[in-house]
């Protein structure tokens, strides 16, 4: 049974952004200070990336532990009410997050995805993960220049 009236439930469900989430705007401004230029949720690439690098083709997501099924089996044991409509819904979203990153990556993109409490308590390393993949990238394409 739900500890919520309809109502409460509802406003809270309503509240729950898609984009601009804490997690997001952590990592964003945390790359901005570092002066790394990026779009926000580019509604053109497939997925609508959280921060997205045109220039080095790479897409970055920060995925909430809940909505994205991180250690499924676990949380799907502390849903109270309407069990099955949870399940489908978080078991889509894990697949749809599949599907978006291997159509990605055919396209020729580098995926990263960071969970919610990497984020939180790991800043650094995420920071670091971004950075590195941006410097493969800057390298790949400085060999592809140069002409024998």
């Amino acid at each position: 049974m739900d500890r919520l009236t309809k109502e409460q439930r509802h406003r809270n469900m309503q509240a729950i952004r898609s984009s601009g989430t804490e997690i997001e705007l952590m990592l964003a401004k945390a790359l901005w200070h570092k002066g790394y230029r990026y779009r926000k949720n580019c509604k053109n690439i497939i997925g609508k990336p959280d921060i997205v690098f045109r220039k080095y083709k790479i897409a970055v997501f920060c995925d909430s532990e809940f909505w994205h099924g991180k250690d499924f089996k676990k949380t799907a044991k502390r849903i109270g009410t309407n069990k099955e409509f949870w399940k489908n819904k978080i078991l889509r979203n894990r697949e749809r997050d599949r599907e978006v990153t291997a159509q990605l990556k055919r396209n020729g993109w580098r995926v990263l995805r960071f969970w919610e409490t990497e984020i939180k308590k790991n800043l650094s390393s995420c920071i670091s993960e971004i950075e590195k993949n941006i410097e493969e990238v800057m390298f790949q394409q400085k060999t592809s220049d140069i002409q024998i």
